[in-house]
């Protein structure tokens, strides 16, 4: 009797520890674009991810009229929460190792050559600009006690952060439940933990070509496994002056003009999904030998450009071992 018990208890530990070998997907519309969400759990959390979502938005969408950011660029509100936190900390570490090509504060300027969701200024001129430069600069706000302290005319937008902060936040929240094997998609920013157990294989995901078209093609494929990659491009969204040169949708926030690059496509895998998506956007206003001085110095991060060269031909780079296809 007391060996059929012994066996018999390690046969229901065996079986308790069996792993899932389905994946359950949930999708959607959040921030303006998609998400969809694979992991290897037969629990749908659904509600988790929607309550998740509703939260990061109320803090921090410049979309939404009462969200904490909003309130607080029209100095109604000084009072931030947790997620906006997080975000704004790790948003001041990436503008000071960048020396500014990562500034949330450019904002107002964004606005202004109808980039943003505030609508565009009339006759935008140098004046104007330099008006709105005037308020420009992380270094310029700071956190006390959860209080955001700002000038009047600061105008603070984590549009290029939030989304990658979004996916690690639900990536971390599976982890919770002890969900290893996941894939988290948000407009094409990615995190991937573990595998996917239904091919019993890595995550694969693709980098897609810079088609001014619209069409949509893929350049390469990635396998991913227990890290993020975030890919900002600037050929979905641009300006054309009168002698066809084409202005990217990012500001330089040094001078506070669209930035004039070959860049198209910049693809970052880091550890988490909010630090390649403001790489990904610093990187654009930086240009190929920044970025290649600057990665010297962190291989942490991989790197993935396509750029125009001076026939207007197509070529990549892959800095940081970046992985081939």
């Amino acid at each position: 009797m007391h060996r059929f018990i012994i066996v018999f208890g390690t046969i229901l530990l065996c079986v308790s520890c069996q792993q899932p070998t389905s994946n359950t997907i949930s999708q959607g519309a959040v921030f303006g674009t998609y998400y969809r969400v694979t992991y290897a759990s037969e629990k749908d959390y659904q509600k988790q991810f929607d309550s998740l979502f509703y939260r990061i938005n109320k803090s921090m969408s410049t979309y939404q009229v009462n969200s904490d950011i909003s309130k607080l660029n029209r100095n109604e509100s000084n009072r931030v929460d947790t997620h906006f936190f997080k975000v704004f900390q790790a948003a001041k570490d990436i503008y000071r190792a960048t020396q500014g090509a990562f500034d949330p504060t450019i904002g107002a300027v964004v606005n202004a050559w109808d980039f943003g969701p505030e609508g565009s200024i009339s006759n935008l001129d140098s004046l104007k600009i330099d008006s709105l430069m005037m308020w420009v600069g992380m270094d310029k706000v700071k956190l006390d006690s959860g209080r955001l302290l700002k000038p009047r005319g600061t105008f603070l937008d984590f549009n290029a952060i939030a989304k990658g902060y979004a996916v690690d936040v639900i990536s971390e929240f599976l982890e919770s439940r002890s969900i290893a094997n996941y894939l988290v998609d948000i407009g094409g920013e990615i995190r991937a933990g573990g595998m996917n157990v239904e091919k019993e294989k890595n995550w694969r995901v693709g980098v897609e070509n810079p088609n001014f078209d619209g069409t949509q093609s893929i350049n390469r494929i990635v396998v991913l496994k227990d890290e993020a990659l975030a890919t900002s491009g600037t050929y979905r969204k641009f300006k054309v002056d009168d002698n066809g040169n084409r202005y990217a949708h990012i500001i330089d926030t040094k001078t506070g003009y669209p930035s004039k690059t070959n860049l198209l496509s910049i693809s970052v895998i880091a550890g988490d999904c909010m630090t390649a998506d403001a790489y990904a956007t610093a990187f654009k206003t930086m240009g190929i030998e920044r970025i290649r001085t600057f990665l010297s110095a962190h291989p942490e991060l991989k790197v993935f450009l396509i750029f125009e060269n001076e026939q207007q031909g197509l070529e990549t780079l892959s800095l940081n071992g970046f992985p081939e296809s």
